[in-house]
């Protein structure tokens, strides 16, 4: 499923990389990464800045000659689009993680049997955590919270507990004294808070509304995130990242 493989747009101007916690530090964990991508014949999507793009796989490396392969259809119209940009990106998932590397020098290879694209071996691959997969159950002291008015009554300002987040959307708690509100409605600049050195703003999109558990006086809203700008995303994604280690050391105590 590639509805959510698109390479995230990396800005690595103004003298600083932001998406340096991101990135594969070392040559060998950068290597072993590809080798796993080859060796379960991993799909990746492979696109370039002008709209091309194809659904491949790692075929062979060469560390040696530092090269890359991918297994292609010759006959796929979007193969020689590619190659005439000569510079693409590839996205590819393992299990929770997201893996997105820059690719140059793209060049169609013909062997007798098959036929691949060649690439540079990536020199920067970048790990995020897989939208709306790995969620953190807030704990139920000290809350993240959102801040945001009622869709329908602007002047109602609301302060609403975050059961859970991930870096797809959240749930929100809703109070039975609190007008309901609908699925599909569109909640513009929410003011998250998920400590006390964690806040962005960004929109949300309700997407349904169940109930908590018996006896509970609310309900929970299941939201997707909305125009999260870049600096939103890394702050939510390295929040994310902190969590899970945190849960890591936990399960090792």
């Amino acid at each position: 499923m590639f509805e959510d493989t698109h390479p995230a747009h990396l800005d690595t101007s103004g003298g600083c990389d932001p998406w340096a916690p991101f990135r594969v530090p070392t040559s060998d964990a950068r290597i072993a990464l590809l080798r796993e991508l080859r060796d379960g014949s991993v799909p990746v999507l492979v696109s370039s800045p002008a709209g091309a793009a194809l659904r491949t796989a790692v075929w062979a490396m060469d560390t040696n000659q530092q090269r890359i392969n991918f297994s292609v259809d010759e006959r796929n119209p979007q193969l020689a689009r590619l190659v005439e940009s000569d510079e693409a990106v590839g996205v590819a998932y393992l299990a929770s993680v997201k893996l997105q590397f820059e690719l140059t020098g793209l060049m169609l290879v013909r062997g007798l049997r098959a036929c691949t694209l060649q690439a540079e071996m990536p020199q920067e691959i970048y790990r995020f955590q897989r939208r709306s997969s790995f969620r953190v159950r807030a704990p139920d002291r000290h809350s993240p919270s959102a801040r945001l008015h009622h869709p329908a009554i602007p002047d109602m300002l609301l302060t609403l507990r975050l059961l859970d987040v991930s870096a797809g959307g959240c749930a929100l708690w809703l109070p039975d004294d609190v007008p309901l509100l609908q699925a599909g409605t569109q909640l513009a600049a929410v003011h998250v808070e998920l400590d006390a050195e964690t806040r962005f703003t960004a929109g949300l999109v309700l997407q349904h509304i169940s109930a908590i558990a018996p006896g509970e006086h609310g309900v929970r809203l299941g939201c997707e995130w909305q125009s999260l700008g870049s600096g939103a995303e890394r702050t939510l994604q390295r929040w994310i990242d902190l969590a899970q280690k945190r849960r890591r050391l936990l399960s090792l105590t």
